[in-house]
């Protein structure tokens, strides 16, 4: 629905002469339209004022002014100039008063148009501070001030679009700051403002358990926006919106926005930035690998109903037991492992149906059984350090090769930025070089994680694996649910469950070889209740 312009007419000053005008004030930004607390800032009053003034000069009566606050002139396509010209279109109206021609139009095909349909609705338009009529030689005038705009305004562009390029070369933020970060305003020792980007304490911390999280490959990218959002994170209010949950396209930019591991994105080429890195290179490569590997955009949502989904196999059968629900007459639910090749119907198996606390029972029963000495610990500890010592020492050189090579590209990415800054390359050039550079790096960062990934991640994987077996048994029974199937899909290739109810044991390496054969265990469960007993062999 369309806003009706203020009135600023009374019944006595319709019985005044009948030269009208209108008054149009405008300006570009929104900070200068709230600057100093107030709703119109200080250039709108100011305006205003000396419209009044010209408008009185010419004896005219104002019968309606239009405000465009924060609206850059270079578009005609702003809310109360456009009501403006319709309002004339349909009232007879003598002057059209503007503070400056600027405030009207900075683009010549725009100025044009829009002195078009004022000369069609029979109005003047007037200048509050330039001699500008529909004189010969006011003509002449409004023509020369409206490209003086046109060339303030290109200029003015030119003159911002260089401004943010050294901003970046310096290692600034010439944008907003993404979630995680403020843009706060500061001054210096003189006393003089400056504009910089800080760490949000409310929101950082969030943020670095996102790509922590992700990192980790337990979490989907909508498993992940949910959890955190359950954390507390939201968008940064601003003056136009609130503050609110994230997202999901916000969500998958974030993830993706490189400015977290301290770099700044500006007109596709990356630049190193002075701001404080959220997250580590290493979190941020594997991230981005995740992303890539998953195909995003048809990531397929993860569901862990119980820790125990994906190790269970049936001893008859051999096909995956899964995980299903039963009613009794009494409308209490249960929860039943089935094996899954004869709910299919694939396979001719007669295994009946596991209580899911029998099967519970029997995995905590399992790690009884494969537990180690202390002694045995220390031993299997020294030999694996021993092997991945020697295995290191053989790829040393080419590790040292690599590191190299990542230098050397480093290196070469800041001369290619210092002669961008120079002027001694364009950016499509910088770009081009930067694409090359960031596929190089990108190759070496693989191939060093590869390096790191067959030995220090394997080695303390290991070793946490081998003390955690000291004394399994009592951790897996503490541990909450997440941590059991961690557990499970670290030892144990899978568990078979007979028709007997006995689970067998297949370790994951390098336990296979490393434990001995644990014996078979034997459990039951009561015909009375939900509760599981041990019976001996």
């Amino acid at each position: 629905m369309t806003e009706e312009p203020r009135p600023t007419t009374t019944e006595a000053e319709h019985a005044a002469p009948s030269v009208t005008a209108v008054t149009y004030q405008r300006v570009s930004t929104k900070e200068q339209a709230a600057k100093g607390g107030r709703d119109e800032g200080f250039s709108i009053p100011a305006q205003r004022e000396a419209n009044a003034r010209k408008a009185e000069a010419l004896g005219a009566r104002i019968v309606a002014e239009f405000v465009d606050a924060g609206e850059s002139a270079r578009s005609a396509d702003r809310p109360d100039l456009q009501r403006m010209l319709d309002y004339l279109a349909t009232h007879q109206v003598t002057y059209c008063i503007v503070h400056k021609v600027d405030r009207l139009a900075r683009n010549r095909l725009d100025d044009v148009e829009i002195h078009r349909r004022l000369v069609e609705a029979g109005v003047t338009l007037v200048s509050a501070t330039e001699n500008i009529d529909e004189t010969p030689s006011g003509m002449l005038l409004h023509g020369i001030m409206s490209s003086i705009a046109e060339f303030y305004s290109k200029n003015l562009a030119s003159e911002v679009t260089k401004g943010l390029t050294q901003k970046v070369a310096s290692g600034g933020t010439p944008m907003r700051a993404p979630i995680g970060y403020l843009n706060v305003r500061k001054r210096d020792e003189q006393g003089r403002e400056y504009r910089t980007v800080e760490v949000d304490q409310e929101r950082a911390h969030l943020i670095r358990w996102v790509f922590t999280a992700y990192a980790t490959g337990d979490y989907s990218v909508t498993d992940l926006l949910a959890e955190v959002t359950s954390r507390g994170l939201t968008t940064v209010a601003t003056p136009k919106r609130a503050s609110g949950p994230v997202g999901r396209s916000t969500f998958f930019k974030l993830l993706r926005n490189p400015y977290y591991v301290g770099q700044v994105r500006y007109k596709g080429a990356v630049h190193p930035g002075s701001h404080e890195p959220l997250i580590d290179v290493e979190t941020w490569h594997q991230v981005q690998t995740l992303l890539e590997a998953r195909g995003t955009a048809s990531e397929r949502r993860r569901k862990h109903e119980h820790y125990l989904k994906g190790t269970l196999y049936c001893g008859t059968c051999e096909s995956r037991l899964q995980l299903d629900y039963a009613k009794n007459k009494q409308g209490i639910r249960y929860a039943y492992y089935v094996c899954s090749g004869r709910a299919t119907g694939r396979k001719n198996c007669t295994r009946k149906a596991v209580p899911v606390g029998v099967a519970e029972k029997l995995v905590e029963d399992c790690y009884q059984e494969i537990g180690i000495s202390e002694q045995t610990y220390t031993t299997l500890a020294e030999q694996v350090d021993a092997a991945f010592d020697e295995r290191l020492a053989s790829r040393s050189q080419a590790l040292a090769e690599l590191t190299v090579n990542r230098k050397r590209l480093e290196a070469e990415s800041e001369k290619l930025l210092a002669a961008h800054f120079a002027d001694a390359i364009d950016l499509d050039t910088l770009k081009r070089h930067q694409d090359r550079i960031r596929i190089g790096l990108a190759d070496i960062d693989r191939r060093l994680a590869n390096e790191h990934g067959q030995h220090e991640g394997p080695r303390k994987h290991i070793g946490t694996a081998l003390r955690l077996l000291v004394d399994c048994g009592r951790v897996y029974a503490r541990t909450d649910d997440h941590g059991r199937r961690l557990a499970n899909q670290t030892f144990y290739d899978r568990i078979e469950i007979s028709e007997d109810e006995r689970a067998t044991i297949r370790l994951a390496e390098p336990f296979a070889a490393l434990t001995p054969e644990p014996t078979s265990t034997d459990v039951r469960c009561s015909s009375t209740s939900s509760w599981v007993e041990r019976t001996t062999q």
